[in-house]
């Protein structure tokens, strides 16, 4: 089972990728590898470490501390929604 956070980090991912209008095959051009490497990520068969998470965030024209913001705003709106349950 994924936790929460690793659900909203590929969530988050796929979203980004989305809003910029890019197919994951373009994502994969952008990091030197292949489709299935983007693909494996946004669904939780594989877990991105720390330098691989800034090779992602530099492809989808974003930097890793950018990322971290938006990360953490959506894990604490997402508690603020449970709390107020």
């Amino acid at each position: 089972m994924y936790s929460r956070e690793q659900i909203v980090l590929q969530h988050l991912l796929r979203q980004l990728r989305q809003e910029l209008g890019l197919r994951q095959d373009e994502v994969a051009a952008r990091l030197a590898t292949y489709q299935t490497f983007v693909s494996k990520y946004e669904s939780g068969e594989r877990i991105l470490d720390l330098p691989e998470l800034r090779q992602v965030c530099a492809a989808l024209g974003t930097d890793i501390v950018e990322f971290a913001v938006r990360y953490e705003d959506v894990l604490h709106k997402d508690t603020a929604q449970e709390d107020a349950t």
